[in-house]
Formats: C-alpha cells, sequence, structure tokens
C-alpha cells in the first residue's frame, strides 16, 4: 500500500503521506483504491458479536459441559445471542491438563446470567420438545437422566455374578 495515496473519508480531498486526518474537515484518511475490509481474525469477531451490556460484573457459573466440546458448543449458543462467556475444567477432576475430557464450567459475566440462562433454558426445552415428538412417533427417546444408575446396577450384577463362578472354579481345581 506504499504506493496508495491517502484521501478524506468523509470530503475526499488528497492528503499528504504522512498524516492521519484531514485537514479540511477533521475525518479519518483512507488509501484512495481499496475496496472491502480487511480479514478479522476469530478473536475480533467473537469481540464484534458480543454486547456491551452483557460484559458487566462478577464471573457467575450458568453450565456445566460434560467435556470440552459441549463447553465450547455452549460458549458458541449463548455468543450467538451477545453474551461473552469462558469455560474452565471443573475443580477435582483429576485429568492431565492436556487431556480434552473432564466436564467444564461455563462462566458468563453476571450482567448476561439472565439472558444466559434463558439461552440455555430454551435449549434444554428443545431438548424435552424433541424427546416428547419421538415418543409420540414410537421412536426410542434418549434418556440423559439416570444414565449412571443404569451402569452402576449392570456393574454391579456383573461383579456378584463374577463372584459366584470364582468359588465354584476353585471349588472344581482343587477337587481334580
Amino acid at each position: 500500500m506504499s504506493g496508495a495515496s491517502l484521501v478524506c473519508s468523509g470530503c475526499a480531498a488528497p492528503a499528504p503521506a504522512g498524516e492521519r486526518f484531514c485537514d479540511a474537515c477533521g475525518m479519518p484518511l483512507v488509501f484512495a483504491g481499496v475496496t472491502g475490509a480487511p480479514e478479522m481474525t476469530e478473536r475480533q469477531e467473537r469481540a464484534r458479536k458480543t454486547k456491551k451490556q452483557y460484559s458487566e460484573g462478577p464471573l457467575v457459573r450458568v453450565a456445566v459441559g460434560r467435556h470440552q466440546a459441549e463447553a465450547e458448543l455452549i460458549q458458541g449458543l449463548l455468543l450467538e445471542h451477545g453474551v461473552p462467556s469462558m469455560y474452565k475444567r471443573s475443580a477435582g477432576f483429576d485429568v492431565p491438563d492436556m487431556l480434552f475430557s473432564g466436564p467444564r464450567d461455563v462462566f458468563v459475566p453476571q450482567s448476561g446470567e439472565e439472558v444466559a440462562r434463558e439461552v440455555l433454558g430454551d435449549v434444554e426445552a428443545e431438548h424435552a420438545a424433541a424427546g416428547a415428538r419421538a415418543a409420540a412417533d414410537g421412536e426410542a427417546v434418549p434418556r440423559r437422566a439416570g444414565r449412571s444408575t443404569r451402569t452402576m446396577a449392570v456393574g454391579l450384577s456383573i461383579c456378584l455374578g463374577l463372584l459366584s463362578v470364582v468359588p465354584a472354579a476353585v471349588l472344581l481345581s482343587r477337587a481334580f
């Protein structure tokens, strides 16, 4: 852009190369003949989507993602509504920092808490409605709650089954 000349963005008057503002009207100078905006970085795009009124106050936890990908999805939903957010690994989860597994707490500034809860509440409501539609159509309904209870019950029954088999195998091996 060294060969491009500077012009006023307001009155289109030419300006010397070292100036930043127009002497006649005070508007910022731009390069003549340059069209289009420069590429924005991801960080600039996120800052542009964020609404200032939701950026004030201490951080408040509004959601927990089961892993990093889910926390990033929640962040994306919040950003589409102008709420800035951040996530960090939940306390007490013992996994090396380089791994993506483990729950993540999602935080927003206090001024954006109400909007964030509305957005996330709408997502939960849509999930429940989709489950109800699937049940009405006779499809299998995905269950999120109670999964750990079923897993524990299956694991316990396997352990009890193994405990009943092991003594019998020990008795048979001693008998022969």
